[in-house]
């Protein structure tokens, strides 16, 4: 029974080892009729060298499949704006903060917070009752002088009349005339001491000095408020200017110039983008009378009508700032640039034929590429559909199902 074992075992071993010598042969015989060609050839595909040359969606025969479906758009030549991108933050042209100028008492808070005020509005009212007696005292006062230089100017003209009928003497009259100078004096005096109340009388009325809004209002009625209180509730109330506005913005350094170039000719359009549907536009205001050398840009205003309030002080937007116009300006949808080895590049579909086109991008904005050299007006060019195409690739032309010259994310390589 072992001597029957073994010899099967030694049988077993023997016909391995041929299959194994040669399995070359055996696979090229047998392999057709059980699948193991097609695997092999696909393994050796994988491990080709060949196989890995072409880039990432570019590799394989030609269409092994057919045509590839694609979907085309035409370039185009047209005006196009060279625009400028950068991110700013909305500053209120003017931020006043409220403060009392006078130690006194709040009768009485006349706003609401957060409430949208216009220059010349009432907003706190403070105790006035002191001011206004002093003041009453001091009008009688200016009464009573008026009284003294009419007397007094009387007593002048009658020494006057008897000196020059030698019924009076020179001393007389003089003293007259020093009482009457000394009553207008005085007269004077109390009417500039009636002008400095009633300009105190002004400050228990304390009114906005711009419009705009209103921020928190720290203190109420009956609070007590001093100028030399310098708490954080020494600050009644902050108004900020919401309309017009500012963005302040950075732009690089190389740009300036060009900016420069384009304030001399005219106003230069700047846009606050809130969103796609939210845009606010105006004009350049300010630009910095330096650089920064520790970021190498330089800091610049636009002034933005707001009467809307899309713009909020210290909100973020992207801003765009129109430096001219360039005419003929050739341009395909932002789609269309893919990235490369050697650069950017877009496929021209010609006689139903993919060429593939290495392009120079000057910039890309709404939507569209702004393209320096590689193309021509008229050209058609893939918009979708670039993955499984390559140089020569045979084509057929599908309608968009979206919109191709909507803003597109950065190209893919």
């Amino acid at each position: 029974m072992g001597f029957v074992r073994a010899a099967v075992f030694a049988s077993i071993v023997a016909i391995g080892g041929a299959v194994y010598i040669y399995r070359d042969d055996v696979i090229r015989q047998v392999g057709p009729h059980i699948g193991m060609g097609t695997a092999a050839k696909t393994a050796e595909a994988q491990a080709s060298p060949a196989s890995g040359a072409q880039p990432q969606g570019r590799r394989g025969r030609l269409n092994p499949g057919g045509a590839v479906p694609v979907v085309v758009m035409p370039v185009m030549r047209d005006a196009m704006p060279v625009m400028v991108d950068a991110v700013g933050t909305v500053q209120s042209i003017a931020s006043v903060q409220i403060k009392p100028r006078m130690d006194s008492q709040i009768m009485k808070v006349n706003v609401e917070e957060g409430a949208l005020v216009k220059e010349g509005d009432i907003l706190f009212e403070l105790d006035a009752r002191t001011l206004k007696a002093q003041l009453g005292q001091i009008e009688a006062q200016i009464r009573k002088d008026q009284a003294q230089v009419v007397q007094a100017r009387r007593d002048l003209q009658r020494n006057e009349e008897l000196l020059s009928k030698n019924a009076g003497t020179v001393v007389q009259r003089d003293n007259a005339g020093t009482a009457l100078k000394a009553a207008e004096a005085q007269l004077e005096a109390d009417e500039a001491a009636k002008a400095s109340v009633q300009t105190q009388l002004t400050f228990t009325e304390i009114r906005a000095p711009v419009s705009g809004r209103i921020g928190s209002i720290a203190n109420k009625a009956g609070a007590v408020v001093r100028t030399g209180d310098n708490s954080a509730t020494s600050t009644l109330a902050t108004i900020n200017q919401i309309d017009p506005i500012y963005v302040s913005f950075a732009i690089p350094q190389i740009i300036l110039p060009d900016l420069r170039a384009a304030m001399t000719k005219g106003p230069v359009t700047v846009t606050a983008v809130i969103d796609d549907t939210k845009k606010q536009s105006g004009e350049m205001a300010f630009i910095e009378n330096t650089v920064d050398p520790n970021t190498g840009t330089v800091t610049a205003k636009a002034r933005i009508g707001n009467a809307n309030e899309l713009l909020w002080p210290g909100q973020f937007v992207k801003v765009e700032i129109v430096l001219g116009i360039e005419s003929n300006a050739i341009s395909v949808p932002a789609s269309a640039v893919q990235l490369g080895s050697q650069g950017p590049f877009v496929f021209v579909i010609k006689d139903g034929v993919a060429e593939l086109r290495q392009v120079v991008v000057k910039r890309t904005q709404d939507g569209r590429a702004v393209i320096g050299k590689g193309v021509e007006s008229g050209e058609q060019v893939v918009v979708d559909g670039q993955l499984r195409l390559v140089q020569g690739a045979s084509v057929t032309i599908r309608p968009p199902t979206v919109d191709p010259n909507r803003p597109a994310s950065p190209p893919r390589g």
